[in-house]
């Protein structure tokens, strides 16, 4: 896949002097079909030494954050600005940002999320430039989308370790991260929105070109429409997009991507939903109904009585047969072993 090429060629990539002092290099990782991106600055001892980002205690504190939003690491992509270790964790140079640049846009490019999450303050400078995090953490901007985020907005937060550091930000870190999943639902609010004018211009030129005689033009296909909801969030339903060129496969061909929103949690105060009526389309997804209720034991009739069989013959097989079932044998006891548990990890790059 596209995101594990990049990863290779971060791997093997020797542009600037970070390259020297690395044990791994480290790409990023995640799932690849993501709304939300997490992007902080870059690797530390732990990350350097086991190739994958935010393992530490940053990284711990991180996915207690998400937890507490209901999210968990594998539902997001997260990843730095510069891909290998500054000595002795000193901050990164304008020009080791420089090169790992094009990594970073390549991968923004492919995950094309709704939502960059800036941690710390040179992930702030690459997605709100000029911008301080003490004034700008919990704030959103719209990306520039010369950064590979072509229809996204910028939520800045505190790095994790900050927390580590000033033990106050750590009710900082809490309170912004409370306010993700709402500024979720507004990204993609306004990206279906711009979605829908970019088919409302294509459909408009598309009746013109009828309109002079052609008949080859058609128009553009309607938004998919929404699956279960859950909290009054759509989830299942392939997300809707800005219009832009969709990325391809080694063929050429436009790449289709089914996405995966994040698990949403409606904001604070927000009523429970309503339970779903049936769509009136038979085509439209249809929700899965909860399994009915068990019956109070009173209210179920019991079984008819069952009536034995009369006997065979004496002699026949049958009867051997029968008199074998009255053998008592004992119970037969399978033990699975511990390492047969199911795993259901995703494999993370």
């Amino acid at each position: 896949m596209a995101l594990e090429r990049i990863a290779d060629e971060v791997r093997n990539c020797t542009a600037c002097r970070l390259h020297r002092g690395r044990t791994r290099a480290v790409p990023g990782e995640g799932h690849p079909d993501t709304e939300v991106v997490f992007i902080g600055e870059g690797p530390g001892q732990n990350e350097d030494q086991q190739g994958r980002p935010f393992v530490g205690a940053a990284g711990g504190l991180l996915e207690e954050l998400l937890g507490r939003i209901g999210w968990r690491r594998d539902e997001v992509f997260i990843t730095n600005v510069v891909k290998c270790r500054p000595p002795g964790n000193r901050d990164p140079e304008p020009d080791e940002i420089m090169a790992c640049s094009g990594f970073l846009r390549r991968q923004l490019e492919i995950l094309d999320p709704a939502i960059v999450v800036t941690l710390g303050r040179f992930s702030l400078g690459t997605f709100m430039p000029g911008a301080k995090i003490s004034a700008a953490h919990g704030t959103v901007r719209p990306v520039d989308p010369s950064t590979g985020a072509s229809s996204a907005v910028a939520f800045a937060m505190y790095h994790p370790a900050a927390a580590f550091r000033q033990a106050n930000l750590r009710e900082t870190l809490v309170a912004d991260m409370a306010n993700l999943p709402q500024v979720l639902l507004d990204a993609r609010e306004a990206r279906s929105a711009r979605a829908g004018d970019a088919n409302g211009d294509v459909a408009a030129e598309a009746t013109a070109v009828m309109e002079d005689g052609s008949t080859d033009a058609q128009a553009p296909p309607a938004v998919p429409a929404d699956g279960p909801v859950e909290g009054g969030v759509p989830l299942g339903a392939e997300r809707p997009r800005a219009a832009r060129a969709e990325p391809v496969d080694g063929a050429g061909e436009p790449r289709a991507r089914a996405r995966r929103p994040v698990r949403d949690v409606p904001p604070a105060g927000a009523p429970p939903a309503e339970p779903l009526a049936p769509p009136s389309d038979p085509a439209a997804p249809f929700p899965v109904e909860p399994a009915p209720s068990p019956k109070p034991a009173s209210s179920v009739a019991p079984p008819p009585p069952s009536v034995a069989p009369p006997p065979p013959p004496p002699g026949t097989e049958a009867d051997e047969l029968g008199a074998l079932s009255d053998l008592a044998l004992p119970d037969a006891t399978v033990t699975v072993p511990p390492d047969e548990e199911p795993n259901d990890q995703m494999t993370l790059f």
